[in-house]
């Protein structure tokens, strides 16, 4: 079958969520990959960085086991193992979405598509007509001009298959992608020195929650250079000489290139079609239309937080839209973030500094948790805070949190901000005991007004 409903380019988190909710809505489906389905996220991204993350986590937690009265010797590690158990983790996931796309009868087409005109994708030598066709070729890891990959030179795609732990790294970058990395590696043993050029780590969070995090890295003895930006790269046998603007120069065994990804669009027909870009991103309206009728667009190549959740999300939506079931829009502020790190970022919508430039100086409330007062936190031997951003008698319009596990909060956090919650809504739930949850609660409860294990 060569016509469909619904042509869709790309078999990553956005592509595949796509094909399977049209499919759904009894829409005829064909889905084209160039690589394995499930794209960036499952294989070279999030899936594989968090088993990583995981046996990372068993590292120190056999390295303080004696603080629990365990006694466990830890003795290294051993890579061989660790990329047997992630792959093991991304082959299952493989299989079992293979399996769901066989199942919904969406045509699956592996070869690299080119869009030909507004309804036509060509693909090993055939052309696939689409009623309408959907952009979901994601992103790729980015590096600096001048700055070559290769050899100890590398990016997230190379440092998810290295098969020993470098004795030192120093990342390039100090968003989600670097200070997951270099919380990996140092929980594996390794030195490890971030770059940022920006003044603070993880700068897209509330600032609060950014300065608690420096400090926890510093604390971890990870090395931390902000304000400054990188020069130049060289390598030898011996490893990687790094020179920054300020002249200090510094060696590694590896130098990690995490500058962000971007949007993989190039020689793919687009611009040919007439589809508007810029630079590299394909604009879209709040609905994910394309300026050309009949073709949206969704995921990573869109401008906005590159997060798989967002690219699935925004398939459900647009196969929703092309059904004509008229979709609720998605605020793009509104998308839960997380940091995958030792310690964990959890994240929704307005920060502070936003809030107060939205709404005024005087138009914001803000609350901060302290994880000390919770019992669950005490118990995992952590310290952090839950930060609340409210509309002065209004709703909640932002929660940021810090800590480790705190990112399993999200999931109210996302609903109390997407609601509208005001404080006093949240503060009436029951949160059990003893969780991290309890620390939402308490936080609520604090700006309702009425705080019982924390002052007001």
């Amino acid at each position: 079958m060569t016509e469909a409903d619904v042509v869709i380019l790309g078999g990553g988190s956005g592509g595949y969520a796509c094909a399977l909710r049209a499919s759904q809505l009894g829409l005829s489906v064909v889905l084209i990959e160039k690589g394995k389905l499930g794209g960036t996220c499952l294989h070279r991204g999030c899936i594989p960085t968090k088993a990583l993350l995981h046996a990372a986590e068993v590292a120190d937690t056999t390295r303080d086991s004696e603080d629990f009265g365990v006694r466990a010797t830890f003795e290294g590690i051993d890579m061989d193992r660790v990329n047997a158990y992630r792959d093991g983790v991304v082959g299952r996931l493989y299989k079992g979405l293979q399996g769901l796309v066989k199942s919904r009868n969406v045509i699956y087409v592996e070869g690299e598509g080119r869009l030909t005109s507004p309804t036509t994708v060509e693909v090993n030598g055939t052309t696939y007509t689409g009623t309408s066709v959907v952009l979901a070729t994601g992103s790729y890891a980015r590096t600096l001009p001048g700055l070559e990959i290769g050899g100890r030179i590398m990016t997230s795609d190379q440092a998810l298959t290295l098969d020993y732990v470098p004795r030192k790294v120093v990342v390039l970058g100090g968003g989600v992608i670097g200070v997951e990395f270099a919380s990996v590696w140092k929980s594996f043993g390794a030195d490890v020195h971030i770059i940022e050029g920006l003044p603070r780590l993880v700068s897209g969070e509330d600032e609060a929650v950014s300065k608690a995090f420096e400090r926890a890295y510093r604390k971890r003895k990870i090395d931390v250079t902000t304000g400054v930006r990188f020069q130049s790269a060289t390598q030898d046998d011996n490893g990687v000489h790094v020179t920054l603007e300020n002249g200090d120069t510094m060696d590694a065994d590896l130098l990690l290139v995490a500058v962000g990804r971007g949007p993989q669009t190039e020689d793919l027909g687009f611009e040919q079609v007439g589809i508007a870009m810029d630079r590299g991103w394909v604009l879209v309206d709040d609905r994910l239309h394309t300026n050309v009728p009949g073709v949206y667009a969704v995921g990573d190549i869109t401008p906005g937080y590159q997060l798989a959740h967002r690219g699935f999300q925004q398939g459900i939506f647009v196969a929703e839209e092309i059904g004509g079931l008229a979709p609720r829009t998605i605020r793009e502020i509104d998308i839960p973030r997380v940091t995958y790190s030792e310690p964990e970022i959890g994240s929704v919508g307005l920060t502070e500094a936003q809030a107060r430039e939205q709404y005024g100086a005087d138009g914001v409330s803000v609350y901060e948790y302290n994880l000390g007062g919770n019992g669950k936190s005490q118990i995992l031997a952590t310290t952090g805070f839950i930060k609340l951003v409210q509309r002065t008698d209004g709703p909640v319009v932002g929660i940021h949190m810090i800590g480790s596990r705190i990112a399993e909060q999200i999931g109210e956090a996302q609903l109390i901000v997407n609601w509208e919650a005001y404080p006093e809504d949240v503060a009436s739930l029951v949160h059990a005991h003893p969780t991290q949850n309890e620390a939402m609660g308490e936080a609520h409860l604090a700006l309702a007004g009425k705080p019982l294990h924390a002052h007001a």
